[in-house]
């Protein structure tokens, strides 16, 4: 559908499974134009939660936001794929991307070379998605006439979750489209644009059709002074996980934020967190403040903004508060 808001939500990972369907119904009866749904390690499985969804609501689409490239074989990620499109065509979104390396140390899961994992997923999943037999024998994953019994060649949207320039480059060039973390802010946006653009250039792909889905830290409240402090312990918590990257390096901040990370106490991070930075780095404040900062991110270059809310267990009021006086203005 065209009409749809370009405002998503993020489900939390801390949602209990038996409360899945009926948050993700009340979603997309907000009026929230998608529903996104993570594979942190380890609080919900990807496949199995968007399942649940995608029969628990009518047309709203549903992303899977992301599925490291390295947890599962590419044929077992197609066959999943596969059987959720086959049931709910046209309503699938599969972010793929390196995952968390410190969730995938974990699992001792960790590849050599994280873009040519990422880029043999995506490839030969997309094969096998089309119908195609695989023989594949020097890595990084190994097909031995490998096919699905039931291909979807009618198209399925597979999209990379990635960060630094040359995964957007690889995105480009593979994708259909790009998850943008959290922490993803306007000026990122436009470098990412760049890097995907040049990508979908080198493979002959047209970058307009590229999607963009800009995942961002929310909070919404009627005193935008609590939207804002809930929004750094956010900000705070989501810094100390990734550490600099290039989301904001190209603030030129990287060098400040290491300083500050190097406390390793989340109060003490939170605390020291200039004020500007929350601003930039999240979606917080009144609903007319959230009401600019989303456009900010549309005009940018955002194809949606997916909105993950904070603190989870006031989720219901924020959506709710969202619903009322944000989407209206969108």
């Amino acid at each position: 559908m065209t009409d749809r808001s370009p405002v998503g939500v993020l489900v939390h990972g801390t949602t209990p499974p038996d409360k899945i369907v009926g948050v993700c119904r009340n979603i997309e009866d907000a009026g929230f134009g998608e529903l996104w749904l993570s594979e942190d390690y380890f609080f919900l499985g990807g496949p199995t939660t968007a399942a649940m969804a995608l029969q628990g609501t009518r047309e709203i689409p549903v992303g899977i936001g992301i599925l490291s490239a390295v947890v599962r074989h590419p044929a077992v990620t197609a066959m999943e794929v596969s059987t959720l499109t086959l049931a709910y065509p046209g309503r699938l979104i599969t972010g793929i991307g390196h995952g968390v390396p410190f969730w995938t140390k974990q699992m001792g899961l960790y590849p050599k070379s994280p873009m040519r994992s990422l880029r043999a997923v995506i490839e030969t999943t997309r094969a096998l998605l089309a119908g195609e037999t695989l023989t594949v024998d020097d890595g990084p994953f190994v097909f031995d006439q490998v096919s699905l019994v039931h291909p979807n060649p009618a198209g399925v949207q597979l999209y990379a979750g990635v960060i630094g320039p040359k995964s957007l480059e690889l995105a480009g060039e593979v994708a259909d489209g790009t998850v943008l973390s959290v922490i993803a802010a306007p000026k990122y946006l436009e470098f990412a644009r760049m890097h995907i653009a040049a990508g979908a250039a080198k493979a002959g792909r047209d970058a307009a059709a590229h999607r963009i889905p800009t995942f961002a830290i929310y909070r919404a409240d009627l005193d935008g002074d609590v939207a804002r402090a809930a929004a750094r312990e956010a900000l705070a918590f989501y810094l100390q996980a990734v550490g600099p990257t290039p989301m904001t390096g190209v603030y030129g901040i990287n060098e400040r934020l290491a300083e500050i990370l190097a406390s390793g106490d989340l109060a003490g991070i939170a605390a020291a967190l200039p004020e500007e930075w929350v601003d930039t780095f999240t979606i917080a404040g009144t609903p007319k403040e959230c009401v600019g900062k989303i456009r900010s991110f549309l005009d940018a270059g955002a194809t949606s903004v997916v909105l993950a809310p904070f603190p989870a267990e006031a989720n219901d009021a924020i959506l709710e508060l969202t619903a009322v006086d944000v989407l209206p203005h969108l």
